[in-house]
Parts: structure tokens; C-alpha cells; sequence
């Protein structure tokens, strides 16, 4: 069993920047590959950047060039820094635990309790 923590949400101003944080309390964090995701009220959590248990990271188009993941495999946490934030990028973000490849709301077996992120033009 995993748990996962996040922190760092909050409410900014269009243009400004977020750093989101996930400590996750287990002791084999790096086999896991982690994710955040997002949702917003009436629509499905979608992905927003993932980072494998070795480093390989992707991101959604969405968030693409203005965001960047990074994992701390000794204090076992994850970050996802958010630079330009758009209002549009409202929503409960999410983190999220695997071992398989394949980031997915569906396949993530593990989740946090969600952060919120509030941006206001």
C-alpha cells in the first residue's frame, strides 16, 4: 500500500507559477512510476505529466513547454513545477502511483486526495 500526499496548490493569478508537491510513504518509491493528473467538475480526470521510475518523463500537450516534472528518489516525493499558469488549468490536481508503464487514470493504482489549483485572470 501506498500513500501519497500533495501540497502546493493554491490560488494565483494568470501568468504566475505553482510548484506541486507528492510525498509518497513507501520504502520501494523508486519502482513506482508516478503521475499527476487533473479534473475539473463534469469532465474526466485527464493526465497532465508523468516520470518513470528511471527518469523519462512526458507531459499532455496542454502543459507542454511550460511545465516540468521531477522526482527525489531519496525523500520520495515528486514535483510538478506549473510556470505561465492559464486559467484554463483550474482544476484538482492529482497525484498518482504505478508499476506498470502505461499512465492512464484507469491503470494508476495508487492516488492522492487532490490539491487544488485556482487560477484567476
Amino acid at each position: 500500500q501506498v500513500q501519497l500526499v500533495e501540497s502546493g496548490g493554491g490560488s494565483v493569478q494568470a501568468g504566475n507559477s505553482l510548484r506541486l508537491s507528492c510525498a509518497a510513504s513507501t520504502h520501494t518509491f523508486i519502482s513506482y512510476d508516478m503521475g499527476w493528473f487533473r479534473q475539473t467538475p463534469g469532465k474526466e480526470r485527464e493526465f497532465v505529466a508523468g516520470i518513470t521510475w528511471s527518469g523519462d518523463t512526458r507531459y499532455a500537450d496542454f502543459v507542454k513547454g511550460r511545465s516540468t516534472i521531477a522526482r527525489d528518489n531519496k525523500k520520495d516525493t515528486v514535483n510538478l513545477q506549473m510556470n505561465s499558469l492559464k486559467v484554463e488549468d483550474t482544476a484538482v490536481y492529482y497525484c498518482a502511483a504505478n508499476t506498470s508503464a502505461t499512465m492512464t487514470p484507469k491503470n494508476m493504482e495508487y492516488w492522492g486526495q487532490g490539491t487544488q489549483v485556482t487560477v484567476s485572470s
